[in-house]
């Protein structure tokens, strides 16, 4: 497991520069292809870091084996979510695998004005919404080691049809081809040093310099 600092994202704006306010909450981001582990990393990340807030996203997919509706995802029809977008309710959306998937604006606004950290597992076309209103969001590309072990995690998952996971595998290759997108990159190869590598990063990205705390 790795952690890269990418270049290719171009230079950083001049209010993406400015430090933020102490008393102002990070946002970390957190973006993989299905089946790199990001679920489970997020649960991992709460749990080592109880204070750190999560954004619970919507979604028109259906629930799966295991899930809870308001812990996993808040499930709602199609045309609840539709009609949020008319409103603009939704910070980012995107129709992913023929499914609706989006962060409520009002719950991020109100957690970073209070403070508090805030984590949100999102994906690529998400996070490049997201950015634009919050620019110093802390964004972090989860990998899979390779493209075999991927396929291996999706099959073993044993939730979807083999047309679904060859579906999911052309979307990771499109997806994994934004990464440089990100500022950070970490190769989720072994479990257990990858949610290290994160919670150190977590623990230093983003914070006021020290002169002006």
């Amino acid at each position: 497991m790795s952690i890269e600092s990418p270049t290719a994202s171009g230079p950083a704006s001049a209010s993406d520069q400015q430090d933020p306010s102490p008393h102002e909450g990070r946002l970390f981001v957190l973006s993989a292809p299905s089946g790199a582990g990001k679920s489970t990393l997020c649960r991992i990340l709460r749990q080592r870091r109880p204070a750190l807030r999560y954004s619970i996203s919507y979604t028109t997919r259906p629930i799966r084996t295991g899930e809870i509706d308001g812990r996993d995802y808040f499930f709602i029809d199609a045309n609840v979510f539709e009609a949020g977008i008319g409103t603009g309710r939704w910070l980012e959306w995107a129709r992913v695998h023929g499914h609706y998937y989006g962060t409520a604006s009002d719950f991020i606004d109100r957690t970073l004005a209070a403070g508090d950290d805030l984590l949100l597992d999102i994906d690529v076309q998400g996070t490049e919404q997201l950015v634009q209103r919050y620019p110093r969001a802390v964004t972090i590309f989860i990998m899979p080691p390779s493209m075999d072990a991927l396929r291996q995690r999706l099959l073993k998952r044993g939730t979807d049809t083999p047309d679904v996971i060859a579906a999911r595998l052309r979307n990771a290759r499109v997806e994994m081809a934004a990464r440089f997108r990100y500022r950070h990159i970490v190769v989720n190869d072994r479990l257990d040093q990858t949610v290290e590598e994160l919670l150190t990063l977590m623990d230093t990205a983003g914070r006021p310099t020290t002169a002006q705390a």
